[in-house]
């Protein structure tokens, strides 16, 4: 449980232990990047935080499709020379930079979990040019495109191996549904950088509740959630980020500031799954789900954030019957 004033302790009580919540990577996580976004002091003028990150939202809708200058200049009501600078002091990196890195990590994702041709997931992702798609992924990646999906297929079948998976299997491996949730929204703070900094991840979310409880968000029916909108065996570390979240009645009056920022989660449908055991172990149940997912799941990624719910409390649950919920967005 994250340390967080103590007249606000009793509203937690079915929150869950905040402080695992790191392992919800996929496979193998990275090491050693600091986390930029909670570490990052210089931007100070709310107002260019604010439109910073309506702009990212919007990218993150749209980097698949052509973006202009005047789309981007509409959305962050200021120059494209303006936000880009902005952009580049939070993010680390330009616009464009962000919407190739976004276009070529979707690319990975859809050559390691679809039998999709190349041409295709080229097309898919903005380009028209097979040649210059695989030139751009081979840059990036250090490898070209079949190259990749071949070792990820060998490294699926590794997985698969090591957790003793048949070949053939006779029954399912996956126990899931396919559910729909409502419009939310979250009140959330993010955090950017190594999936394995306990510590940070850890005081993101003494931040996020210790800046809800000064808002009176919290109640014994507060519901949080953690979102993970990035794969660590395909982006690098310094670009994974992870939002601690809580839903909360949007029409509850919120005073927003610094990172802290208000999300709208749109019906969307989901493949959900429960690990069961420590929030440690959650890992094993995450190669289960990747290394099943084209023979059992056979559903497309849809591009929304992987979201977690902790459904009991560490502090009188014993570690093997801890629950997690995790919502996997599809098509």
């Amino acid at each position: 449980m994250p340390k967080v004033p103590s007249e606000a302790r009793l509203a937690f009580v079915n929150f869950g232990q905040f402080t695992s919540v790191y392992t919800v990577a996929f496979g193998q996580m990275s090491t050693g990047i600091s986390p930029y976004l909670c570490k990052n002091t210089s931007m100070k003028n709310e107002t260019q935080l604010a439109r910073y990150q309506k702009l990212v939202q919007f990218l993150e809708t749209r980097f698949k499709s052509p973006v202009s200058t005047d789309d981007i200049e509409d959305i962050a009501h200021y120059s494209y020379r303006n936000i880009n600078r902005i952009f580049l002091a939070l993010q680390h990196e330009t616009i464009g930079q962000f919407i190739k890195r976004k276009r070529l990590e979707k690319a990975a994702e859809y050559l390691k979990y679809s039998e999709h041709e190349i041409s295709d997931i080229a097309l898919e992702i903005g380009y028209s040019d097979v040649a210059a798609f695989s030139k751009a992924f081979k840059k990036h990646f250090r490898s070209s495109p079949s190259n990749f999906r071949r070792s990820a297929a060998l490294q699926l079948n590794i997985t698969k191996e090591l957790l003793h998976i048949p070949v053939a299997p006779t029954e399912p491996q996956l126990n899931f549904e396919v559910e729909t949730l409502p419009e939310f929204t979250i009140l959330y703070l993010p955090y950017q950088g190594s999936y394995e900094n306990i510590a940070a991840i850890e005081k993101t979310w003494n931040q996020l509740l210790t800046f809800a409880h000064r808002q009176q968000l919290l109640d014994e029916n507060s519901i949080p959630v953690a979102e993970i909108l990035d794969d660590d065996e395909i982006s690098d570390a310094i670009h994974c980020r992870y939002h601690a979240g809580l839903i909360i009645d949007p029409a509850q009056a919120v005073t927003t500031k610094g990172h802290f920022a208000l999300k709208v989660h749109r019906p969307q449908k989901y493949a959900k799954f429960v690990h069961k055991g420590s929030h440690e172990s959650c890992y094993e149940t995450y190669e289960r789900i990747y290394a099943c997912w084209l023979t059992e799941v056979a559903l497309e990624f849809a591009d929304a954030p992987i979201l977690e719910f902790y459904l009991n409390d560490e502090e009188d649950t014993p570690q093997e019957e801890l629950l997690t919920e995790i919502y996997i967005p599809v098509e």
